[in-house]
């Protein structure tokens, strides 16, 4: 790795929540090669999570599940000539668009039928299977593998475009919520699958709890495909909650929102990774998931997940009841909440609403 690098290509990964924990890569290669022309390449639905970003100097927003958008990646990445290319995918797909493209210096982690032809580390392996790490520390290890020096702190940063402020901004206004409020912002849906979803009527009953016992306003975060979900929990609450749906709210336009959140609580997904980013509390209800992979910058983060036999399973949908969501009541989520409400300074409503504080 001792050659002058100039041009640098990496191929992000495709989840939200991978896309945020990737993002301290593109702030050590910048340290570790200044002069160096930095391109990134993404799937095109989450190009919004990393537009904005000073680090890099061009994005590509790519579809490469077919091979009509393999083969217009390969050559939008031989437009950029990089001299090297960091694979942080796993798939055969990601090392072949950049092999097409005439890039001979790959790196990644040697895994599969790739392996053959990248340079990098072998994935943590135990007993012949792949353990679970934290998706930060597994892309940090490329670059330490490569020799990179990495210092100071790593946890992903966020950025928005002047228009993505802009438009959260129009709908902060629209929505009635002044610089005083508090907001805390409510994520019931994940891209998974239903598996990874606490149930809408405890999301309504959640939402009743918080605004009858602080002032603030509640942000209910709508992603494509999840309208019906905001529905049946707008239908369920007595609470006033602002439902994002029909403003049809995108993944750059949702880092304006999240800026503005001084709490959230979310599935297992993407969101949560937001939060982080922008140094927001969060509590994760966990069911399905694993969560050593996203065991990393849980300074501000509560993870909330019910110690069953079933858990964690990593399907889309529950064969069963879900107990590993049904079980996590909302009480149990309200006394997670309310240490934060309570050191954030929120402030109480004189309503009779139960006063007790627990620390989750």
């Amino acid at each position: 790795m001792n050659d002058p690098i100039q041009r640098i290509l990496i191929r992000f990964p495709n989840w939200v929540g991978d896309v945020v924990m990737a993002e301290p890569v593109i702030r050590i290669l910048k340290n570790n090669y200044p002069e160096a022309r930095l391109a990134v390449a993404v799937r095109r639905y989450a190009a919004k999570i990393l537009a904005g970003h000073p680090g890099i100097d061009r994005l590509i927003p790519c579809h490469d599940k077919g091979l009509g958008g393999m083969q217009q990646l390969a050559g939008d990445i031989r437009d950029e000539s990089p001299d090297l290319a960091i694979l942080l995918p796993n798939s055969f797909r990601s090392f072949l668009s950049v092999r097409w493209a005439g890039v001979k210096n790959i790196v990644g982690y040697r895994r599969g039928f790739r392996k053959i032809f990248i340079k990098g580390p072998k994935p943590p392996m135990e007993n012949g299977r792949y353990q679970p790490v934290p998706m930060t520390d597994y892309y940090l290890e490329l670059l330490k593998w490569m020799g990179l020096k990495i210092e100071g702190p790593v946890t992903p940063h966020l950025y928005t475009t002047d228009a993505e402020s802009i438009r959260g901004e129009e709908l902060l206004k629209q929505y009635g919520i002044a610089e005083k409020d508090r907001v805390v912002a409510l994520n019931p849906g994940a891209q998974f699958g239903s598996s990874k979803c606490w149930p809408p009527k405890y999301f309504a009953e959640l939402a009743e709890r918080i605004q009858n016992r602080y002032s603030s306003k509640l942000l209910l975060l709508v992603g494509p495909g999840e309208e019906a979900i905001a529905e049946e929990i707008m239908r369920n609450s007595k609470a006033e909650i602002i439902n994002t749906g029909p403003d049809q709210v995108d993944l750059g336009v949702l880092k304006a929102l999240m800026r503005r959140s001084d709490l959230l609580v979310t599935n297992d997904t993407g969101p949560r990774h937001y939060a982080v980013a922008f140094g927001k509390p969060v509590v994760v209800l966990m069911g399905s998931t694993d969560p050593r992979h996203t065991n990393c910058h849980l300074d501000q983060t509560t993870i909330l997940r019910e110690d069953l036999p079933c858990v964690p399973c990593h399907k889309k949908v529950c064969p069963i009841h879900h107990p590993c969501m049904i079980e996590m009541t909302p009480d149990k989520v309200f006394n997670a909440v309310q240490p934060i409400m309570n050191k954030g300074g929120a402030g109480e409503r004189s309503s009779g609403a139960d006063t007790r504080s627990q620390t989750a």
